[in-house]
């Protein structure tokens, strides 16, 4: 079965995550010691649609 068999490879293999958002699940993976990158990142204007526009047009 070539699934199965790409399925058992794959979950082998050591796990590497980046991590946007919850800087909690990243400390979570990495007491686990998977390696994790966490990228600090929120929505520009921080959802103000109407500041999202003024970025847009300035860029």
């Amino acid at each position: 079965m070539p699934q199965l068999d790409n399925a058992k490879e794959l979950l082998s293999r050591s796990v590497k995550v980046i991590n946007i958002g919850l800087k909690i699940f990243a400390e979570s993976l990495k007491d686990q010691n998977v390696d994790v990158v966490q990228v600090d990142w929120t929505p520009p204007a921080e959802g103000d649609q109407e500041m999202i526009d003024l970025l847009d047009k300035l860029l």
